[in-house]
């Protein structure tokens, strides 16, 4: 690489994922972009780094960058940037129209721009998401993809047209786009640091609060690790130009059913003593209307449990009845030692992984 890389997002989950990869694989520089308002929030995210550049430090530059600000990288010298990972985006299932459009479909814009003044760049990699297909069935490649399916919310949507920017605008930037599919843990051993909904609705299984899943059985549900995730963006960094676009994923023969998911989780569960005496029992699964009648009727609710329980899960209802087949032919090219983890033992890890700690709480607040 003829220049640093700019790590776009370098603080949050996938971006200290690469981050701590770039620095144990390689010697280039790296340009950390974060969103900072101040000084003090600056200091406060570097500190909150130190752990993940631990040996590294004097191979970092660090940017404010907020990708809503009109010129984001003022502070960055293009001339010195040879690659550029884009990993900033909001990526809630529930957040609205309007920060979807400014972070992730303007911001990707403003990511580009500045691309094009980097003299040397060899490459600008932005990490998708398989769900920027939205409510598309059947085969997904590893091409581009048009809205004609529609959407099940705001972030899907805003992910397609980030994407648009790249296939329909930047014929003359060196591109690459890695679309990952929902990342569960951070390794095959399950190992859980950063949690989505996948994690928020297997802890309302445990809890009992969800008796009612959205969803058809039969459908795959995609998860990965971000450690595959990092793997194909990286090796996006030397992909070829039939390999512009590739799904950091598995197929639907090395993928768990919905219903597979919710046996194993509570596959898990159920020798937990503490879950065993709540009695609990497996969710129902409801058809799209019937959820949807139940989501608008919790809402009357207010903010009570069984309002925040639906509430979390519908956001992403609709892509639980949509069994899509998602192509990895391009990952396997990029990646010659790809094999793909067993799906049932990865859940059962993580959920493991999760009912250990908790999801995430103090360890004084666990019980013994």
């Amino acid at each position: 690489m003829a220049g640093a890389i700019l790590v776009t997002g370098a603080d949050g989950y996938l971006g200290r994922l690469l981050v701590r990869r770039l620095l144990d694989s390689t010697d280039v520089e790296l340009i950390l972009a974060v969103r900072a308002r101040d000084r003090a929030e600056m200091c406060a995210k570097q500190a909150g780094m130190a752990a993940t550049l631990s040996g590294g430090e004097g191979r970092v530059r660090w940017a404010a960058a907020d990708l809503v600000a009109e010129h984001p990288f003022a502070d960055v010298d293009p001339a010195g940037v040879g690659a550029i990972l884009h990993s900033a985006a909001v990526t809630r299932f529930n957040v609205d129209e309007e920060t979807a459009q400014r972070v992730n479909v303007d911001g990707t814009r403003r990511v580009l721009a500045f691309a094009r003044r980097c003299r040397r760049l060899e490459r600008v990699c932005v990490v998708g998401t398989v769900y920027a297909s939205g409510l598309r069935a059947g085969p997904i490649e590893e091409t581009a993809l048009d809205d004609s399916a529609g959407f099940a919310n705001a972030y899907e949507r805003s992910k397609w047209a980030a994407e648009q920017l790249l296939v329909r605008e930047c014929a003359d930037l060196p591109w690459r786009l890695c679309r990952a599919a929902t990342v569960v843990a951070d390794d095959e051993h399950g190992h859980v640091t950063q949690q989505n909904a996948v994690h928020n609705t297997l802890k309302l299984l445990f809890h009992g609060l969800l008796s009612l899943i959205p969803g058809l059985p039969g459908v795959p549900v995609y998860c990965v690790t971000g450690e595959l995730v990092v793997q194909a963006v990286l090796a996006s960094l030397t992909a070829p130009d039939d390999a512009r676009i590739v799904h950091a994923c598995h197929t639907r023969e090395e993928s768990l059913t919905l219903g597979e998911l919710v046996d194993a989780a509570f596959g898990v569960f159920e020798a937990e003593e503490v879950f065993r005496s709540r009695r609990i029992l497996r969710p129902l699964f409801a058809d799209a209307r019937s959820f949807e009648l139940l989501a608008g009727a919790v809402r009357g609710f207010g903010a009570g449990i069984v309002s925040q329980a639906v509430g979390s899960v519908a956001p992403f209802a609709r892509q639980l009845f949509v069994a899509k087949a998602l192509d990895n032919r391009r990952l396997r090219a990029v990646l010659p030692a790809y094999v793909a983890p067993d799906p049932k033992r990865l859940v059962e890890r993580t959920c493991a992984d999760l009912v250990r700690t908790r999801w995430g709480a103090p360890a004084l607040e666990r019980p013994a």
